[in-house]
Order: C-alpha cells, then sequence, then structure tokens
C-alpha cells in the first residue's frame, strides 16, 4: 500500500502545471498525507490527498481560463472566481467564466470541462438532428454549434468542454466572442 501512495504523490506532484504558489501547497499536502499515512492515520492521509487534488484541479482550471477570448473592442471583460464557479456546479469538473459588458449589454462566456452538465448536453449537442429542434445549427471550421430559440450559443468540444455564451447581449455579439474562442487550442487542453 505504501508504494501506492508514494506513486500517487509522485505522480500528482508531476502533473502539477500551475504557479510556484500552487505548488508549494500542493507538496505541503502531499507530505503531510505521507505523514499521516506513516503514522496509521488513513483518514487525514486521505484528506490531505482530497485536498492535493483540489488544489491542482483549481490550477487547471485557471488554465482553462486562459481560453476565455479577450474583450473586444469598445467591451470591458470581469473574469468570475474559480472558487464561486465549483459551488455553482456540484459533482466536480472545471469551469471557467467572463462576462463581457458595453453600453448597457452584457454577456457570458462559460467553459465547462469534465462535469457531470458537459454528459448531460453532450447528447443534445452531438446529435445535429436535436439540436435543429433547439434553434439554428452553425458551423465554425468543422465544429458544429448550436444558436437557440433564445439566442444563446453552445458546443461541445471534444466531446468533454461545453461552450456556452449567454445574457442579454445581441445575439451577433454573443456569435462573435463564440468564435473569438482558440478552438483548436481548448481541444487540446
Amino acid at each position: 500500500m505504501r508504494p501506492a501512495l508514494l506513486a500517487c504523490a509522485a505522480a500528482m506532484t508531476a502533473a502539477l502545471n500551475s504557479p510556484p504558489a500552487f505548488a508549494d501547497e500542493v507538496e505541503d499536502a502531499l507530505s503531510a498525507a505521507l505523514e499521516a499515512y506513516r503514522a496509521g492515520d488513513m483518514e487525514l492521509a486521505k484528506e490531505e490527498l482530497d485536498y492535493a487534488k483540489t488544489l491542482l484541479d483549481k490550477a487547471k482550471a485557471q488554465g482553462l481560463a486562459q481560453f476565455l477570448p479577450p474583450a473586444l473592442a469598445g467591451w470591458s471583460r470581469t473574469d468570475a472566481e474559480p472558487e464561486a464557479l465549483g459551488a455553482l456546479f456540484l459533482g466536480g469538473g472545471l469551469t471557467a467564466a467572463a462576462t463581457y459588458a458595453r453600453d448597457g449589454a452584457s454577456l457570458q462566456v462559460q467553459l465547462m470541462a469534465d462535469n457531470p452538465m458537459v454528459a448531460t448536453m453532450g447528447a443534445m449537442l452531438a446529435t445535429p438532428s436535436i439540436m435543429a429542434m433547439q434553434g439554428d445549427v452553425r458551423r465554425l471550421g468543422r465544429l458544429r454549434y448550436l444558436v437557440t430559440h433564445g439566442g444563446e450559443v453552445m458546443a461541445l468540444v471534444d466531446n468533454r468542454i461545453l461552450v456556452q455564451v449567454t445574457g442579454g447581449a445581441q445575439e451577433a455579439d454573443k456569435v462573435a466572442y463564440f468564435e473569438a474562442i482558440d478552438f483548436e487550442g481548448l481541444s487540446g487542453f
């Protein structure tokens, strides 16, 4: 059992691709887990490993945020806090979002990866005939996306990342923000 814990700790440390502040906290949590394991406190060891995983997920969610488009000319952008978004989508996964505003109009771009909501929406967005019942099916290169009857824009990227553009702004603005996303990079995330 001890080699498995060590392998898990090594893998989590090696997988870390985040700012140095996270690295210290992750390393501290992994060290605490190992100490607890050696002392025979399996519950504390598990809690510390779970905490390290939470920190890694947060770092990865910040990586997801890099795919949010920059504010277009005349617009401002406000990024959402990852902690607040995690509470909204129970069940885990990664979420990044930003709100864009101009002249009293606003819209939100949300990216959700490896989230239970993605699996739920996936069936609808994977089938063109079902998409067509919900609104207008369009293409951006090879990516099929939906503009709903209510003017929301959504797509499923790589069968695991849900992209949604919502809000009270004009449909053309929502489509412009949708099309400004780096989908090639996002599919490799």
